[in-house]
């Protein structure tokens, strides 16, 4: 069983260009992702999927591995399954490439949510603990669980949730996934998890150990700076706070609303 883990990383972000290279802690921020995900037990193979050739050369450089996607790629997923194609797998992990706080245990955990079970074929994250503030923040994408740990719904909105993130998936499914048209929730939401739910997917749900940030703007990246300031430029430490374990079969209280941690895995 390989696991690959890919990070991707478009240059072309509208609220912040350019925002893998931005500087954090004195180096770009992809590093700092790259580094976290190098520290996961359960990744076999990390590489960062980008359409831009700047990316790619920091990346090298720093000694990590790095393949060219589509620019006309739309979403995180379709990078990932782009680089599929040229990194054999059976499970593949798609390891945000803006959260650079990311604990390599969530993405171990979402592995393992995955792999829990050969009839699972996607898998993702959430935290169960989650202020007002990230529950009326668009940017934080939410997610209701059923009793068994099914994802229901994945929402901006500020419905009862818990926040989602790292999505995993396997092999096959991933090219399934790949070859889906948006759905018309997805485009209402502008989340192409909806797609997959839509199209009468799975997505099994496991509990994070701990939060992340993800940096969308300047000023999320300025969050970032003092977080890792705090911890003396530990990039993959642990977060500052834990979320005790629910009491669910996975570990949250069913049905419940959680704010979702989006890395996703494909088996």
């Amino acid at each position: 069983m390989k696991v690959i883990g890919v990070i991707p990383a478009r240059y072309a972000s509208v609220r912040f260009p350019g925002k893998p290279l931005a500087p954090l802690a004195g180096r770009p921020m992809v590093l700092h992702v790259l580094a976290a995900a190098r520290a996961a037990r359960r990744l076999d193979f990390v590489l960062v999927a980008t359409d831009d050739a700047r990316i790619a050369d920091v990346v090298r450089e720093s000694g990590g591995e790095a393949v060219l996607t589509s620019p006309d790629a739309a979403t995180g997923t379709d990078r990932l399954a782009e680089a599929a194609q040229r990194v054999a797998g059976d499970v593949y992990v798609n390891v945000q490439g803006d959260e650079p706080l990311m604990p390599p245990e969530n993405v171990d955990l979402v592995v393992e949510t995955l792999l829990a079970s050969p009839d699972r074929e996607i898998a993702t994250i959430a935290l169960s603990a989650v202020g007002d503030a990230a529950a009326r923040d668009p940017n934080v994408v939410k997610v209701v669980v059923a009793g068994d740990g099914r994802a229901l719904y994945f929402s901006r909105a500020p419905i009862p949730y818990s926040r989602s993130a790292a999505p995993a998936y396997r092999a096959e499914t991933l090219s399934r996934l790949a070859q889906l048209p948006p759905s018309p929730l997805e485009k209402l939401e502008s989340l192409e998890q909806l797609r997959w739910l839509e199209a009468g997917w799975s997505i099994w749900v496991g509990e994070a150990v701990a939060d992340s940030i993800g940096v969308d703007t300047p000023e999320d990246l300025a969050r970032a700076e003092k977080i890792l300031e705090s911890r003396g430029d530990r990039p993959h430490g642990p977060a500052p706070a834990t979320v005790p374990a629910g009491t669910g079969p996975t570990g949250l209280h069913p049905p419940q609303f959680k704010r979702s941690r989006n890395k996703g895995v494909i088996g």
